[in-house]
């Protein structure tokens, strides 16, 4: 590449861009209270689901399905977006135990 080349490219601020779109449906976003995931030597698939108290059944929402490089940056960009949130907002508290919901979430129940 010549110099001249290189000067053109370094004032071209779109050189090194990705144009990424957003629909409104997408960015609406889904819920998920809980994820699972599974490998295999070429991918981690991740599963994201809701589970709704008093319902037996959980549904996956999402299911994305990434390189295990892009998994590492994935687990990487997670553990730096924590300590940011952390730094600002204080510890994110863990639990062990399964959250506990009340039967009646969501609504009443009825009666027999």
């Amino acid at each position: 590449m010549s110099d001249d080349q290189k000067k053109k490219d370094d004032k071209n601020p779109n050189n090194n861009q990705i144009n990424i779109e957003l629909s409104e449906e997408i960015a609406e976003g889904i819920y998920a209270n809980l994820a699972m995931i599974a490998h295999s030597s070429s991918e981690f698939v991740i599963d994201f689901i809701r589970l709704m108290p008093g319902v037996p059944k959980a549904k996956v929402k999402s299911r994305i399905v990434v390189t295990p490089e892009h998994a590492k940056r994935l687990l990487n960009a997670l553990q730096d977006n924590i300590q940011k949130y952390e730094a600002t907002f204080g510890e994110v508290k863990q639990s062990e135990e399964t959250p506990k919901f009340p039967m009646n979430f969501g609504g009443t129940m009825g009666e027999a």
